[in-house]
């Protein structure tokens, strides 16, 4: 009898061990963010950053609309073979393929939706914020986004 409770309270354990690391091994990058927007300092969105298939993603789940904005925006300037195109902004999939890079994730992309412009992304964690690195040839834009809990 006692044998058994050690092994199952060993088991118990275990798997609460597991659990915890699996827990940790997060990437820092997953959750949900509010965007800042770069060119007037103002919040933009809540994205929603999430891994599917060893990749990451980032889904707009909250707009900040402001008095006079258009209250259900689209994507009328993505290209025609976007599939984004005319597509609600609200659920839109803005990043795209992200892959963990050393301290970052790259190799994925961004959509401006407001522009319709796709970018080579990179993201990073930097004094508990997640630094957004847009770019373009030789051109780059970075935006700060902040946590939201």
């Amino acid at each position: 009898m006692m044998k058994t409770m050690f092994k199952l309270s060993a088991a118990i354990v275990l798997f609460s061990l597991c659990f915890a690391c699996y827990a940790f091994a997060q990437a820092p990058i997953v959750g949900k963010w509010k965007t800042i927007d770069d060119e007037t300092n103002e919040p933009k969105s809540i994205v929603n950053i999430f891994e599917k298939d060893g990749k990451y993603y980032g889904k707009i789940i909250e707009l900040f609309i402001k008095e006079g904005d258009n209250p259900k925006p689209t994507c009328d300037k993505c290209d025609e073979d976007d599939p984004r195109k005319d597509q609600p902004t609200l659920g839109m999939e803005i990043i795209q393929g992200l892959q963990p890079n050393g301290d970052a994730f790259s190799w994925g992309t961004i959509l401006d939706p407001k522009k319709g412009k796709v970018y080579k992304c990179k993201l990073w964690i930097e004094d508990g914020k997640l630094r957004v690195q847009g770019s373009f040839l030789f051109l780059t834009r970075t935006q700060t986004w902040h946590r939201v809990e």
